[in-house]
This record gives structure tokens, sequence and C-alpha cells, in this order.
């Protein structure tokens, strides 16, 4: 499970940030294609952050949907990667959203 060492490693980056203070929450922001089952995030975070600046801290996870621009010009939801275009079925699209994987807030006590 690949995801215990996603969060072994948001937390590392959240202690560095923290500088030392106790941290209360953390935000991260989990795309829908970004491989990582935010559930298995939740479920790792406890033990992941016992003993560090994060023990006790609450987690929040915002899921961001897939999006993509096809060479058509239409932007749409993606579902999954290499979904074709619902406009013109072409396979030429860029994807502006859904593979993020980051930590955005930190509350610090």
């Amino acid at each position: 499970m690949h995801e215990m060492a996603i969060t072994l490693n948001a937390v590392e980056i959240c202690e560095q940030a923290a500088l030392g203070r106790a941290v209360t929450a953390v935000t991260l922001e989990i795309g829908d294609l970004s491989g990582v089952v935010p559930e298995a995030v939740e479920f790792c975070f406890d033990a992941c952050t016992r003993g560090t600046l994060l023990d006790g801290a609450q987690l929040r996870i915002e899921r961001v949907a897939g999006q993509g621009r096809c060479d058509c010009g239409k932007e749409f939801m993606v579902a999954a990667l290499f979904d074709p275009c619902p406009s013109c079925g072409g396979y030429g699209v860029e994807l502006l959203a859904g593979r993020e994987l980051r930590v955005k807030e930190l509350e610090v006590a």
C-alpha cells in the first residue's frame, strides 16, 4: 500500500513547515486521477502521526475532480485517465486538474 509512504511523506512536509509548533489540522488535496486512495490515507494518518508534531491533528481531505481540455477546445470532466473527448471522441486531451497530491493548509497551535 503506497498510501502509507505517501502519508509519512506528507507528515514530514508538515513537520518541516510547522517549525516546531504543534499541528492541530492538516488539509490535503487529493486528485481523483492521482492514483491515491483518500480512504487509505485517512486510515494511515493516525499511525503516521503518532509521536510527531501532528499527533492528534485533524485530517481534512479535499478531493479534486478530473478535468481536461481536448484539442477541439472542449473542456470536460475526466473520470479516468485516457478518456476520450465526449464532444469529438478524440484522445488529444490535456489534463487540467485531478492529479493533485499536496498539503494545502496547516493549522498550528
